[in-house]
């Protein structure tokens, strides 16, 4: 479980293609990789991946076909930039929102305007994702957790603060630039609920 709050940014530093397995080596900064243990659970752009390899600046992930089929994980992507955070513990602050790290769809961005103080990003989104998405509900966009400000059709928007832009993968975002999306948790818990009522 994570909370949407980055932590570091990362860099995949090499990628090694075995079969359908893709061995992934993060680069990030040695504070980061120091608390990182065999076996953690890290989400890397959102997505929940298990540290197997940890060295003083790097740790490896391994990326089923399922993920790179489902996420950004695909196609050239090495020396990208990710977001990333460690798994919550009993006593972290739940600062963002409750984040599972399994990805519902890509995003894609549409729409960006900067301002002086706050930067806003329209992004489209799968159709059957679309009823999940709630205005000032919360929603998980390349691991970071968010606010949703507005929703037309299909297309959602968000605020970014200087503080999130400069800290996270968000600021480096092109109009066309896909994004992986985890929707609100709870909203896919209470669908479940009305269906098997």
């Amino acid at each position: 479980m994570f909370t949407g709050i980055i932590e570091d940014i990362g860099t995949i530093h090499k990628i090694d293609e075995k079969n359908d397995i893709h061995q992934y080596q993060i680069q990030t900064n040695i504070p980061f990789c120091n608390d990182v243990k065999l076996g953690d659970s890290i989400a890397i752009n959102g997505v929940c991946l298990t540290a197997y390899k940890i060295q003083k600046d790097t740790f490896s992930v391994d990326v089923s076909q399922e993920t790179q089929q489902c996420t950004t994980f695909c196609g050239q992507i090495r020396n990208k930039q990710v977001n990333l955070e460690r798994a919550v513990t009993p006593t972290t602050r739940l600062g963002g929102h409750i984040v599972s790290g399994h990805i519902d769809g890509l995003g894609k961005l549409t729409e960006r305007v900067d301002h002086d103080n706050e930067t806003i990003l329209w992004f489209e989104t799968p159709a059957d994702l679309v009823k999940y998405i709630a205005v000032k509900g919360s929603i998980c966009i390349d691991g970071v957790s968010l606010t949703v400000n507005r929703i037309k059709d299909n297309q959602h928007c968000v605020t970014i603060i200087p503080h999130t832009l400069q800290n996270t993968t968000l600021n480096s975002l092109q109009l066309g630039n896909m994004v992986n999306i985890e929707v609100d948790l709870l909203a896919r818990h209470i669908e479940q609920l009305i269906k098997s009522t």
